[in-house]
């Protein structure tokens, strides 16, 4: 319902008017208009976009903790954006030479057709790692032009630990074993899917040594459809639901993994404080009582921490002690 003007707004309106003054018109907010196509619906919803947002910061981390490791250099991957497009609009904005990866995601389900997606390195970031991994200082020069086969031989093995790296964000969700199947240098010739296709965008920052470009992963939309369906519950605010079988193997390997880690373990006979003149005039022979009694138990310490205590003795002629108490933390 428009405004109603007040009798002194009217008779401010007419003075201005007549002292030659034009009337200020308040400016209408313009309705927002959406643009949406109908030849390609969005096919998923916020929150499958938010368990894919979760996915790739986790992807990102361990992309920034591998590139620092292997360039020496500090490396920064962010996740900027996750975007469903058409493949023909991704591919469209590509130059003619680019890394591509080709990624066979290995999902260990009959019910999930062959699922392969694209790990696309922009030029500056692929040349400037080219550039450190063979002693340079890492900078990049803009060059037009075709990757030699040593150039790929080098990204090859950098495309196996990018696919690799997928593995660990996607296994809460779901059970697969990403692994590289080739490279791709043209862009315009890859046909693993349809220029038609609805494809989903992630795209990552990457910043090495001040060069700042990105890193896409282009995931065909009903392949990603399919998993969403079959292992990624919708959120609905409630508590994610833990698979028992995975949780249980979570735990096996955790404490398979911890199982062989080594331990300090003393065995404390007792403790007394000395003044530094009496340690320093000690002589052979001498007697230092611990307050204790001899038959009193043992303490027992795994690292700095009380464990148990037991009794003094021997076993196969070597010094020994039988727990007998464990001390509860």
């Amino acid at each position: 319902m428009a405004d109603v003007l007040t009798q002194a707004q009217i008779d401010e309106m007419l003075k201005n008017v007549a002292m030659g003054a034009e009337p200020v018109v308040a400016a209408k907010e313009e309705n927002k208009v959406k643009e949406y196509d109908f030849r390609a619906p969005k096919k998923f919803t916020k929150e499958q976009i938010k368990v894919l947002d979760s996915i790739f910061e986790n992807y990102a981390r361990l992309l920034s903790s591998y590139l620092t490791g292997l360039l020496r250099l500090y490396c920064r991957v962010s996740l900027v954006n996750i975007e469903e497009q058409r493949y023909s609009e991704f591919n469209n904005a590509l130059p003619d030479y680019v890394m591509m990866g080709m990624v066979d995601m290995g999902i260990k389900n009959e019910e999930v057709s062959e699922t392969n997606v694209i790990v696309q390195i922009s030029n500056a970031i692929t040349y400037t790692m080219i550039d450190r991994l063979l002693g340079g200082k890492g900078e990049y020069r803009d060059t037009n032009r075709d990757f030699t086969e040593i150039e790929i031989t080098i990204m090859n093995d950098v495309m196996k630990s990018f696919a690799a790296l997928l593995k660990e964000p996607w296994m809460t969700h779901i059970d697969l074993d990403p692994k590289l199947i080739g490279i791709e240098t043209n862009s315009r010739v890859v046909q693993t899917i349809g220029h038609e296709d609805t494809v989903i965008i992630v795209a990552l920052e990457v910043e090495i040594n001040g060069v700042k470009s990105i890193v896409s992963v282009c995931i065909p939309a009903i392949n990603l459809d399919e998993i969403m369906q079959k292992f990624i519950p919708r959120y609905t605010g409630s508590k994610r639901r833990t698979d028992a079988n995975r949780e249980a193997e979570r735990r096996d390997s955790i404490m398979s993994g911890i199982s062989s880690t080594d331990l300090t373990i003393k065995a404390v006979l007792g403790e007394i404080n000395l003044d530094l003149y009496e340690v320093l005039t000690l002589q052979v022979n001498d007697v230092i009582p611990l307050g204790k009694n001899i038959n009193s138990n043992i303490t027992v310490r795994i690292g700095d921490r009380v464990w148990c205590d037991g009794k003094l003795g021997t076993y196969n002629n070597k010094k020994a002690i039988m727990i007998e108490n464990f001390t509860e933390n």
